[in-house]
């Protein structure tokens, strides 16, 4: 209106009052079409934020146009923050995570998806996941969609390794899987089983001879003269086999349960192998080894001294045990280039390339029947491996079949007194 009003007033004082009308408006339009066009070039090919500066009814809009695209920018800019925290925090987890849509297209993936799973990201989005992971019982647990329970397969890049899937609804038409990696669960879940089972057995059979006496002396005249003496002998050989049983366990349940060593007590271990080198000559007895002792006397460490006699004991036994009548049994304790060094050396049967990195395992034994002969129980090298896992250090086993075996040692630099 206050910008017509001059215009009406020529118009009525000059004459022609259309064509002042006229041309007041041409410029009106003008006038606009010049701002639009600013607004236009700032919106989509400037890259300043602050607008043009404007006038009339103009400037209202530059300014709410500012203030929505500044709102808008913090808008994304916060969802751009929470989606970066999503995604470094499912970097983080110890799981791998798929979100994937109802159809089965793969929306994103973490790293460690891409590992278990051969997964990659970005390539990989948009398809369908179940042409990425193509085994049959994945495709089934898609095709059931029962995500109540987990799924548990082996994985399709590394078939040793068993995975568990749980997928949950994550977002409007989208779901969350998570995938772990339980091998080494399953695995102590079997070694469980087995070592009940083994204690079991090993339990059941001088408790079914004992039992089988103890049924015999009910009847007076089947225990008499020389069957007493050799039922006597049975039971008590039986008995010391069930009272060596225990002890070990109760000896690899302590070393296992104790916490982390301070490992500041001197032990010394030429005196304990001095006792040792006695204990295996009565061990040995009329089998009449040839026991040799290469003993450092000054070489001390720092240490637990019963986790140490405990380690030791058990290999130089061993060899005793299962080296041939009248063969040699070496004992070597020296200081290395590396630290303190032990080495028992037998002159036995040897041990096959297989076996050798499953001596460890409670009740692994190479000749079940042999160890039974000798008393072996299974556990005495596993007990050695985990004290010396208490004084960073590892069992080395070196063999050759019909030659022997060494059973070794290095202690760390710093145990040495």
């Amino acid at each position: 209106g206050f910008f017509y009003l001059p215009w009406i007033g020529i118009g009525l004082l000059v004459g022609d009052l259309a064509w002042w009308l006229l041309l007041a408006s041409v410029l009106v339009l003008l006038w606009n079409f010049y701002h639009q066009l600013r607004l236009s070039d700032w919106l989509w090919k400037e890259r300043s934020l602050t607008p043009p500066s404007g006038a009339g009814n103009w400037v209202p809009l530059f300014s709410g146009i500012y203030r929505l695209q500044k709102r808008n920018r913090r808008r994304r800019q916060d969802l751009v923050n929470l989606i970066r925290r999503f995604r470094n925090g499912a970097e983080s987890l110890p799981d791998a995570v798929v979100v994937y849509d109802y159809d089965g297209s793969i929306v994103w993936c973490n790293k460690l998806a891409e590992e278990l799973l051969g997964l990659r990201m970005p390539s990989d989005a948009g398809q369908y996941i179940g042409n990425l992971i193509r085994t049959p019982e994945f495709i089934s647990y898609l095709a059931d969609s029962d995500f109540d329970h987990a799924l548990e397969m082996r994985s399709p890049v590394n078939a040793s390794s068993t995975l568990e899937f749980r997928t949950m609804p994550y977002a409007e038409g989208e779901y969350l899987m998570v995938v772990r990696d339980v091998t080494q669960l399953k695995q102590l879940e079997g070694m469980r089983r087995n070592f009940f089972a083994n204690v079991s057995h090993e339990l059941r059979t001088p408790m079914t001879v004992l039992r089988g006496y103890l049924e015999m002396s009910e009847d007076p005249d089947m225990l008499v003269g020389p069957m007493w003496d050799k039922a006597h002998g049975v039971m008590t050989e039986q008995l010391t086999r069930m009272e060596s049983l225990v002890e070990q366990l109760l000896t690899l349940s302590k070393i296992e349960a104790s916490a982390k060593l301070e490992l500041d007590h001197i032990v010394d271990v030429p005196s304990m192998l001095d006792i040792l080198q006695k204990e295996a000559q009565t061990l040995s007895g009329e089998s009449d080894h040839k026991l040799c002792f290469e003993i450092d006397n000054g070489l001390k460490v720092y240490g637990d001294d019963d986790q140490l006699r405990s380690a030791i004991s058990n290999l130089v036994y061993n060899a005793v045990k299962h080296t041939p009548e009248g063969a040699a049994v070496t004992v070597k304790w020296f200081d290395s280039h590396t630290g303190p060094r032990l080495e028992v050396i037998d002159s036995g049967e040897g041990i096959a390339p297989q076996h050798i990195d499953r001596l460890t395992e409670r009740f692994y034994r190479v000749d079940k029947a042999r160890s039974r002969e000798t008393g072996g129980s299974g556990l005495g090298l596993a007990i050695v491996k985990h004290a010396l896992s208490h004084h960073e250090s590892n069992l080395e086993i070196t063999s050759t079949v019909g030659q022997g075996s060494m059973f070794s040692f290095t202690l760390p630099e710093r145990l040495r007194c």
